[in-house]
């Protein structure tokens, strides 16, 4: 499974890169407008970051997706345009596909309108499922419909689980067979934690304490020394 993060705040991007399992971005107009920073220039600095970023339109004509969605392309070959499951978001994809725009069909709420992306030929299809959760319905239900529709004809267009709330939803898309989890930072953070972790690790670190008179050091002093300069440097 690839993991994408679900933000407009770069740092958060490059962060999460840092630790060398992040593979993509999916980014919306409500993201970036909590940002201190013009959309264009945020998306490129994303691009520079990780191999995808989904930008996506607010026209909601299918003329004015395609204007935008070629606008949205041609910042960088990472992009993938974002056009929300409607009608007139159809047109603009049959149109912005015949360019070799990719595109990432959002707002996916049934294993119907999933079987028309696939239909389409969209490069991603995003079911929202913590949306669902949030009215009292199974968004796992709706994941597990759409590959079972999927799994049989071999679609090229790539699941990507959308609106995650918590770490568990990321382990049951993941069950499920989704291609793609798309999660807030906070969320990302999350799957790294365990309470065993932590309590395992403040016990080891007080037993190296104790023996360290004897073991001596791991490192020699001129290298901790350069690597705790290192650090520095990098803050």
């Amino acid at each position: 499974m690839k993991f994408f993060l679900d933000t407009g705040n770069v740092e958060e991007v490059r962060r999460a890169a840092e630790l060398g399992v992040l593979d993509g971005v999916t980014t919306n107009p409500t993201l970036l407008a909590k940002e201190n920073k013009p959309f264009r220039e945020a998306l490129v600095e994303m691009c520079g970051l990780v191999d995808i970023v989904n930008g996506e339109v607010v026209a909601t004509d299918a003329a004015g997706m395609i204007a935008e969605a070629r606008e949205i392309a041609a910042l960088h070959p990472n992009i993938v345009v974002k056009i929300p499951m409607t009608p007139e978001g159809f047109k603009a994809i049959k149109a912005v596909r015949r360019e070799g725009i990719r595109v990432n069909v959002t707002l996916v709420f049934s294993p119907a309108q999933a079987l028309l992306v696939a239909k389409a030929g969209a490069y991603f299809v995003s079911p929202f499922l913590g949306r669902l959760d949030d009215i009292g319905q199974d968004g796992m239900r709706l994941l597990r419909e759409i590959m079972e529709v999927y799994r049989p004809y071999n679609f090229e267009t790539q699941v990507l689980a959308a609106s995650l709330r918590h770490p568990m939803h990321v382990i049951e898309a993941a069950k499920l067979g989704a291609h793609i989890a798309t999660m807030p930072y906070k969320v990302f953070e999350q799957l790294f934690k365990h309470p065993l972790t932590d309590k395992g690790l403040d016990a080891f670190l007080k037993d190296w304490e104790k023996a360290r008179a004897v073991l001596g050091d791991i490192l020699p002093v001129e290298a901790r020394l350069a690597v705790g300069q290192a650090g520095k440097n990098k803050k």
